[in-house]
């Protein structure tokens, strides 16, 4: 009965998949965007997601509230046309919106910690602001099928056959594996349950297993994926893997946290609820003079990144937080 229950809700959350897809259209136009246009390139996409990272780790959020966080940042990316400078509001409202699905009350970071420790120079009423704007456009309620559901649903379907394989087949290094290909915009395109059943199908075939390589293989046949699709995606998959566990990229380590400031930044920090005087988001930011999908030109730049002030985040022997070689900021092609 269990094994059925999960197949039934697999294929209940397979039919809805695609109502949480970013739009495609939209995703290419972020793709062939060059670094010196007025819009979000890819490149820059990728860094605020290692952010997002970073900042998950930081305050001890789930996989599952990251995971979230990308999915909705890819949607309202996908669907809007907004200049850099507006990417950290955007980013940081996506990531309070999720984590307040998918956190405890009591384990949620207050508002304006989290744009102080995020180096954001916006205040606690834009980010309120931007959050409204975020859920009316997405649609935002409380959920969001990702490829982090399929792969909780295919471990679980995995595990039910057999309960010594528990120990096998690491759902932590899963976790870690999807968080790395989320890093990469390429991967925003893929259908969540065949991105999911990528992985799945990655590390069974590292731990040699063929019985849960049949089970995989059967999970396709449910599901009605294309071999083809399952290729493709497989491929891509194994190259990003294969290029974050390169000897050219850092190493994590298992020692506590740091956050390495600099001076100038650290007494920002010391300065309590200090925010530069910026203009705030106006209630009617939206520009319909420029097009339906445009943002209003009203936040200040100049936030720094934070891939160069977080340290390790401690998530095990998988992959680093940060990977400083070049080759991991190239996208996969098709």
């Amino acid at each position: 009965m269990d094994a059925f229950r999960l197949m039934k809700e697999l294929r209940v959350n397979h039919e809805q998949e695609v109502y949480y897809l970013p739009k495609e259209t939209g995703l290419s136009l972020i793709e062939s965007t060059t670094r010196d246009d007025s819009r979000i390139s890819a490149k820059c996409r990728d860094a605020k997601v290692e952010d997002l990272w970073s900042l998950t780790s930081f305050f001890g959020y789930s996989t599952q509230t990251f995971v979230l966080a990308v999915n909705l940042l890819d949607r309202f990316l996908a669907m809007m046309r907004i200049q850099p400078k507006h990417l950290s509001c955007v980013s940081l409202s996506c990531l309070h919106m999720a984590a307040k699905v998918t956190e405890e009350e009591c384990n949620l970071t207050p508002t304006d910690e989290l744009i102080r420790i995020g180096q954001c120079r916006f205040t606690v009423s834009d980010l309120g602001r931007m959050e409204k704007i975020v859920a009316e456009k997405l649609n935002f309620k409380s959920k969001a099928i990702t490829a982090l559901t399929f792969l909780h649903l295919y471990h679980q379907i995995a595990l039910s056959h057999s309960t010594d394989r528990k120990e096998t087949l690491s759902l932590e290094k899963l976790e870690a594996q999807l968080k790395a290909c989320l890093c990469r915009i390429s991967f925003s395109k893929a259908k969540p349950s065949v991105l999911a059943l990528s992985l799945l199908r990655q590390e069974c075939k590292a731990i040699q297993s063929e019985d849960l390589l049949e089970i995989a293989y059967h999970i396709q046949k449910h599901l009605k994926i294309a071999n083809g699709e399952l290729r493709q995606w497989s491929e891509r998959v194994a190259q990003c893997l294969s290029d974050y566990a390169s000897p050219e990229c850092s190493k994590p380590n298992h020692r506590k946290l740091q956050w390495i400031v600099s001076r100038r930044t650290a007494q920002n920090l010391h300065s309590y609820r200090s925010v530069p005087e910026l203009p705030t988001i106006p209630e009617g930011g939206w520009d319909e003079s420029e097009s339906e999908d445009s943002c209003e030109d009203v936040m200040s730049s100049g936030e720094e990144s934070l891939s160069s002030s977080l340290g390790s985040d401690a998530e095990g022997p998988f992959f680093p937080l940060h990977f400083r070689c070049q080759k991991h900021r190239q996208h996969l092609h098709a």
